[in-house]
C-alpha cells in the first residue's frame, strides 16, 4: 500500500477549504446585497468554477496527462476573470513548484461552460 498518496485528498480538501474562506471574505458585501435578483436567477459563481476546475485537474492527474508533481507540488489556486470580446470568463490557475511549465489554466464562461485549458493562461 502506498501511504504517500493517502494525504493527498486531505491536502486538496484543505486547499479548497482555504479557497472557500478566501472567496467568502473577499465577496461578502456583494453576497449580502439582493439588489434586483431573485433566487431563481442564480448565476455560475467563482466557487463553482473552482469546483469544476478541481474536478478536471484531478482527472488529468489520475489519467497521467499531468504528472504527480502537479498534485504534490501544488502551491496556489488563483481565480480571476478576463474579457474575451464582449464576454467574461473565469480563469482558474493551478500553480506548482515541481513542474515546468509551472501553471495550468482552466477557463469557464459566465454561464458555467468549460471553454478550455492550457499552460499559458491565454
Amino acid at each position: 500500500m502506498n501511504h504517500q498518496k493517502t494525504g493527498q485528498p486531505i491536502l486538496m480538501s484543505f486547499l479548497v477549504f482555504t479557497l472557500i474562506v478566501g472567496l467568502t471574505l473577499s465577496v461578502t458585501s456583494p453576497a449580502f446585497s439582493h439588489g434586483g435578483k431573485t433566487h431563481s436567477e442564480e448565476t455560475f459563481t467563482a466557487f463553482q468554477a473552482v469546483q469544476k476546475a478541481t474536478q478536471l485537474y484531478d482527472r488529468l492527474i489520475a489519467s497521467g496527462k499531468l504528472s504527480e508533481g502537479w498534485e504534490t507540488g501544488l502551491i496556489t489556486i488563483k481565480i480571476s476573470t478576463r474579457k474575451t470580446g464582449k464576454k467574461s470568463e473565469y480563469v482558474i490557475q493551478f500553480k506548482t513548484d515541481k513542474e515546468n511549465p509551472d501553471s495550468v489554466y482552466f477557463f469557464f464562461s459566465q454561464d458555467g461552460m468549460y471553454s478550455g485549458s492550457n499552460f499559458k493562461g491565454e
